[in-house]
């Protein structure tokens, strides 16, 4: 869930009463900006907040909310990074063994971090060339091509972070769908051993709840219910850790590597888990002192460094505690019987519900401008953006009936978009923004982003065509 997987962070961008996307700062304007811009996507599922409107015709960032302290963005930053994904790692580090995966995760945490430094630091040499006091993932990726290679370039590059930003959210949402469903089965039969019913059965009766949810219009209220979900995500976690360490095994009991097919799915599920790359520039833009965010004790340091620590933790101790037992969610392994523990999976259902409409909401931002100007005003205009919300619920529906494997889903959502938005792009936008002069002595800048390149793709083929191939065994069998 990601995510760890939390949570878009979205332009301050509304809705008028016809349904058409429109800027806060430019209101009397009658002409509809050029294109939705995402001010950021948080990997796990915990809050929308509107950082800035960006003026439809001169394209200046207005501040929308007032300035974060220190403490409020580093706050900001470990909600943005915690979220479902960590309930994964267990699963993760039991497909990689117990110390390839403990030590893969303290690899994959430095070069996620890393990659987030060289977003932070493109940004910042782009807002000086350019003369742009802010730029969102999207838009440092437009303007890093059109420096080199042209006005067309550039809007292909945001279309390509877009794309891979509506299939992380849609991943989002079908693992969701899954997540939920899965807890609830697993309660009812424990309680009641005689209702025997197939995943997909709880799944359509989420449906006709998730369809009114995702029908919610109103940015504001689906905050209040983020802001909910976020004490109580962290609740779970404490009761959780406190589950694990009751019941450990001894470290020799578990191997020390599984599988190369287990590598590839631990990539896919750990870079899930990891993706929150996409709130760094949101939560630094807020900041009243920008200065404190990158440095060596700066928020995104300080702030990975308990997110880390606390996916070690989560996926080292809840894997020495179920062994081999362990399942696709650490929650499904927790006795329902006991009152405290029930609880604990009831609240993770309930807040991953309420987290589903926020990650809903950024496809359909993305998406439905595209559909609005080609359909004639009136009717057709005021209820096409409430029928496309159906149809991708749908959608997200079927796919999660289609392939009812929580693990494999988180595994093939983090190899195909995680693993390019926070391991391939950031070292692509770094070559571009530095070249030819800036890459160091004999170039290692140029070397070392080559290798993360070829990491990120490496993980990327690898963990997609593994999930694919499991999958197809699960239909098989």
């Amino acid at each position: 869930m990601s995510s760890s997987e939390s949570k878009p962070i979205i332009v301050g961008k509304g809705y008028d009463n016809h349904g058409a996307i429109s800027t806060e700062t430019n209101a009397s304007s009658s002409s509809p900006p050029p294109y939705v811009d995402l001010e950021g996507i948080e990997n796990a599922e915990d809050n929308i907040q509107i950082i800035a409107a960006r003026d439809g015709r001169s394209g200046s960032l207005r501040e929308a909310q007032h300035l974060n302290t220190g403490t409020q963005s580093l706050m900001n930053l470990l909600k943005g990074n915690v979220g479902t994904g960590i309930l994964a790692i267990p699963l993760a580090i039991k497909n990689a063994g117990l110390w390839v995966g403990f030590i893969g995760l303290i690899f994959l945490a430095v070069i996620c971090i890393h990659c987030m430094h060289l977003l932070v630091d493109a940004s910042h040499r782009l807002c000086k060339r350019t003369g742009k006091s802010k730029l969102d993932y999207g838009e440092v990726a437009a303007e890093t091509f059109r420096v080199r290679y042209g006005d067309r370039a550039a809007s292909l590059a945001r279309t390509i972070i877009n794309i891979f930003l509506c299939i992380t959210q849609f991943g989002f949402c079908i693992v969701y769908i899954l997540f939920i469903a899965e807890n609830i089965r697993h309660i009812v039969s424990t309680h009641y051993p005689e209702a025997q019913w197939a995943l997909q059965s709880y799944q359509a009766l989420l449906l006709i709840i998730l369809i009114p949810y995702s029908l919610v219009r109103q940015l504001k209220y689906l905050a209040m219910f983020s802001l909910a979900a976020n004490f109580l995500t962290f609740f779970g976690l404490v009761v959780i850790l406190q589950c694990c360490f009751r019941n450990l095994q001894p470290v020799t009991s578990l191997p020390v590597f599984n599988t190369a097919n287990g590598l590839a799915l631990y990539f896919g599920t750990a870079i899930y888990a990891f993706e929150g790359i996409g709130v760094v520039l949101p939560i630094e833009n807020k900041m009243k002192h920008p200065d404190r965010f990158a440095g060596w004790n700066g928020v995104l340091n300080t702030g990975m460094v308990i997110v880390a620590v606390l996916y070690l933790a989560t996926g080292f101790y809840g894997y020495l505690s179920f062994g081999d037992d362990i399942k696709s969610s650490i929650t499904l392994n927790l006795d329902t019987n006991n009152p405290l523990y029930l609880s604990v999976q009831v609240i993770f259902a309930v807040c991953i519900f309420l987290t589903f409409a926020l990650q809903f909401y950024v496809p359909v931002l993305l998406i439905w401008p595209f559909f609005h100007q080609r359909l004639p005003s009136g009717n057709l205009r005021q209820y096409g953006e409430r029928g496309m919300r159906i149809i991708f619920v749908l959608f997200c529906f079927v796919m999660a009936a289609v392939i009812p494997h929580l693990d494999l889903m988180i595994s093939l959502v983090g190899a195909v978009s995680s693993s390019t938005l926070a391991l391939i792009f950031p070292p692509i936008l770094e070559i571009l923004t530095l070249w030819p002069d800036e890459l160091g002595r004999c170039k290692w800048r140029l070397v070392k982003d080559v290798l993360l390149i070829a990491f990120g793709v490496l993980g990327f083929l690898a963990g997609s065509f593994v999930s694919i191939y499991e999958i197809i065994k699960t239909f098989q069998t």
